[in-house]
């Protein structure tokens, strides 16, 4: 294992996650990372998608209690028919006092009780994120994604009610083009890289490098497969996130999107003339006839209202003023990336 402190916050701050598997912030602190080697069902149309989430969801519910992470979204809710009748299905819901924020406990709490479900809103404040924070980056060995702060909580409350761990919905989105901003037209690989990197480092970092391998891995002739980047990139960053989070809680976490992969080509016509994740809409259509699809959004992390005072990070490694006119998320990256390097510094002490 090479220590490379440059290169790992660049590649933090770039895609969420340490690119290269051999490299690390410090020497003996090694970032977990997900392991992929498992083989997926291939998935030619709508029907086999469902049959396969259908027959993951039995099995997992078969051999240990679980619940359901459950949004507002078409990707859970398609799962919630699978569940036994009385499961119980978690929905986060983010609190900012005196603040109207994205709430989809009111949508999700309609797919529970059209499934027989039992529904349970798992509320998240800030304070939870500076509480948490330091338990999954210690145990990640690197910084994380806010993501998993709310999969720890939620983890944690069905630790409590008594569950061995949670099915999730996610990777839906990228395996079956539900990012359809990324899919919307071909990426000359500059372009991409600008538009793709959450925080471009030399705009935080005063010592960083570009870490851009991974979008070379996937170029040809000058351009970027974003199906192809998100399936081999962005698949494996998120679901790293979801593993620590889950891991860290003790909990068993089982996707089953993330289990399967397209047989076809992703086609991009669909996706381009409004049809995004269309295998998941029609099978959406199918298991809730008469419901509508509601429109896409992010699960709920109001960063922006959170780091709306944050003055920005004050450590030697970062320039000052650098999150002046970053976006909320961006801030978290910054953040998280200090709060990393002061758990490292902590550490050395001891």
């Amino acid at each position: 294992m090479m220590e490379d402190k440059k290169y790992c916050m660049s590649s933090f701050l770039m895609f969420r996650s340490i690119m290269n598997h051999e490299k690390s912030f410090l020497g003996g602190c090694t970032a977990r990372c997900w392991d992929d080697r498992k083989k997926r069902k291939l998935i030619h149309n709508s029907k086999e998608l469902s049959e396969y989430l259908n027959w993951s969801v039995e099995k997992a519910c078969s051999e240990k209690k679980f619940g359901l992470a459950l949004s507002g979204g078409i990707d859970s809710a398609s799962l919630a028919r699978f569940m036994p009748k009385g499961s119980i299905a978690y929905t986060f819901k983010c609190v900012v006092p005196g603040v109207a924020v994205v709430d989809e406990t009111c949508k999700a709490a309609e797919y529970a009780k059209e499934c027989g479900l039992k529904h349970k809103v798992v509320e998240m404040h800030w304070e939870d994120f500076e509480n948490y924070a330091p338990i999954l980056m210690k145990h990640k060995g690197a910084p994380i994604h806010s993501i998993e702060v709310q999969i720890y909580k939620a983890a944690l409350q069905a630790k409590y009610d008594g569950l061995d761990g949670l099915i999730f919905g996610e990777t839906a989105d990228c395996i079956y083009g539900g990012l359809d901003k990324l899919l919307s037209r071909e990426w000359p690989i500059g372009d991409f890289i600008d538009r793709y990197s959450y925080v471009l480092p030399y705009k935080a970092l005063k010592e960083c490098e570009m870490v851009l391998h991974p979008y070379y891995e996937h170029a040809r002739d000058g351009y970027i497969d974003p199906h192809e980047f998100l399936t081999k990139v962005f698949r494996l960053e998120t679901m790293g996130s979801y593993t620590n989070a889950m891991e860290t809680a003790d909990m068993l976490l089982v996707c089953p999107f993330a289990e399967t992969e397209l047989a076809v080509p992703l086609d991009y016509e669909r996706i381009r003339r409004g049809e995004n994740k269309y295998l998941v809409r029609e099978m959406f259509e199918r298991l809730y006839p008469g419901f509508s699809i509601p429109p896409k959004t992010p699960m709920p992390r109001p960063m922006d209202e959170w780091f709306d005072k944050w003055e920005g990070p004050v450590r030697p490694e970062f320039w000052p003023h650098c999150t002046n006119n970053m976006t909320g998320d961006q801030k978290w990256l910054v953040w998280a990336l200090e709060r990393f390097l002061n758990m490292l510094d902590n550490e050395k002490k001891k």
